[in-house]
């Protein structure tokens, strides 16, 4: 059986700045201050992650507020929480997905959904749009495609066009009817941690997304087109490069002391 994500990998610029990353990623592997702090700079990472992955949904808030804990707004929280549990979900992803993404849904999505719903796939055919990228498929078509999105986890393409295909998947589909944003993100990032991009989750990945035009790539992904789902896969590339360069910025504080 064909691989669908190993004919993403091949389009035009994909296998270039595919490369790009991982040479940027290797790069930040290679900081001396990884040696000592690398604990330390994933922590940091993982909490710029999540202010930006708030963000990216409208919820921008300042970085020291977050240190001091002084947001309570639920999707800033769930973010956090996301980034917290991941940790925990790396080992279980390639094995369980459904549970994984329900887990994550349960802690992103706690002070935004019913109780009840939390970690449950919404069973309405209508979705909220907070990022304008129009209406989602219905439930039993989303539900559909999230089986195939779960065969794509035995792909051989490389990490970073998997975690670009299980975000936007996540993102467009919108399973569960809430969170789903932070819940696409976090599955990103848990993605380039499980299958070797970023072993160690130093990459500030979320913040890349951040800087970028975000909805333009989703919106060129869902175009369903090769130039379209090319642009998102790049966009995710440099995302992950813009990442790394979010993550130097820690390590060169660190070394500062």
């Amino acid at each position: 059986m064909s691989d669908p994500l190993a004919v993403i990998a091949r389009l035009p610029g994909v296998p270039e700045a595919v490369d790009e990353a991982r040479q940027a990623v290797d790069r930040l592997y290679r900081h001396r201050v990884l040696r000592r702090a690398s604990p330390a700079v994933s922590t940091e990472s993982s909490l710029r992650g999540a202010r930006a992955s708030a963000a990216v949904e409208g919820v921008d808030v300042p970085l020291d507020a977050l240190r001091r804990d002084e947001v309570h707004d639920p999707l800033v929280q769930g973010a956090l929480r996301a980034s917290a549990e991941m940790g925990r979900l790396g080992a279980t992803w390639r094995q369980a997905p459904r549970q994984v993404l329900a887990r994550l849904h349960s802690v992103a999505a706690a002070g935004l959904a019913p109780q009840a719903a939390l970690g449950r796939p919404r069973t309405s055919d209508d979705a909220p749009d907070p990022l304008g990228l129009g209406p989602a498929p219905g439930a039993k078509e989303a539900a559909a495609r999230m089986e195939v999105l779960f065969d794509l986890l035995e792909t051989e393409a490389p990490a970073l066009v998997l975690a670009a295909v299980v975000h936007a998947e996540l993102a467009v589909l919108r399973p569960f009817g809430t969170a789903d944003g932070v819940v696409a993100r976090s599955a990103e990032r848990l993605t380039l941690v499980e299958f070797g991009l970023d072993p160690k989750s130093l990459v500030a990945v979320e913040v890349g997304h951040l800087e970028l035009p975000y909805v333009e790539g989703l919106r060129a992904y869902l175009s369903g087109t090769p130039e379209g789902v090319g642009q998102w896969v790049r966009q995710c590339a440099s995302a992950v490069s813009l990442g790394v360069r979010e993550t130097t910025a820690i390590c060169e504080a660190l070394q500062r002391g």
